[in-house]
């Protein structure tokens, strides 16, 4: 724990320029507006190492679909539209996002996905979806959102709120690692300077736990290593809840 206290001690005092300019109220609205060309820039890297688990992960979407046989698609986070790929034909989105500084990236995913139909595009973080009404979903996606969350509680109440009964949650979140490894030891390190340039976030979230305790009637989840174990993103977990 000493050891742990000190190295996190010194990443504070290295980037403690930031923590300046967070303070004086400068960091946020910076880094919101350059957060989008980094995603732009590293998130189709990230969909490379991913693709076969997010194919599988997505090949049974259509099972989620209305009466009409219309698939009504949510997306918390949908940030530059990485997911668009893995979307069945025909699909209705709503795209969510709280940094409105990401649609232009999101139009150009949209022009070069032209299989899927945007109802709509609401800037809204995850805890609060309000304009979209209650059980007015079929399958709500989210990859990577959670781990930046203010509360994750929160947003799984808002899932569960705007999907239909029957309806489906789809994940991928990187979690923390066992907490006797290394791989956690080096997460908790790292998490300081990660939530500054990560838009908030955290290495050593247990999403896991939430996903449980939260009152879906299925829960179908399994662990993965998307990079090597000592990564401190290589833990994931990947799977889908039904309402």
């Amino acid at each position: 724990m000493v050891l742990l206290s000190c190295l996190q001690r010194c990443i504070q005092l290295l980037i403690w320029p930031v923590y300046i300019l967070a303070y004086m109220g400068l960091w946020d609205s910076f880094y919101k507006r350059v957060f989008p060309y980094i995603m732009a820039r590293f998130a189709p890297i990230y969909n490379q190492k991913v693709c076969k688990q997010k194919q599988e992960l997505f090949s049974n979407l259509r099972k989620f679909a209305g009466p009409s046989g219309q698939l009504r698609l949510l997306e918390i986070g949908t940030g530059t539209g990485t997911n668009f790929q893995f979307y069945p034909p025909g699909c209705q989105l709503t795209c969510t996002d709280p940094n409105p500084n990401f649609r232009q990236f999101l139009l150009k995913s949209l022009s070069e996905n032209p299989h899927v139909q945007l109802e709509r595009s609401v800037v809204a973080s995850g805890e609060n979806l309000h304009e979209v009404p209650d059980g007015a979903v079929d399958v709500v996606v989210c990859t990577l959102v959670l781990c930046s969350v203010t509360n994750v509680s929160k947003v799984l109440k808002e899932v569960l709120r705007v999907l239909r009964l029957g309806g489906a949650f789809y994940f991928l979140e990187h979690v923390a690692a066992d907490q006797s490894s290394w791989t956690y030891f080096w997460q908790k390190v790292c998490d300081p300077a990660w939530k500054c340039f990560g838009d908030g976030c955290s290495l050593s979230r247990e999403t896991q736990k939430e996903l449980e305790k939260t009152n879906f009637s299925e829960l179908n989840l399994r662990r993965i290593h998307v990079a090597p174990r000592w990564s401190p993103t290589s833990p994931h977990i990947i799977g889908y809840a039904v309402k």
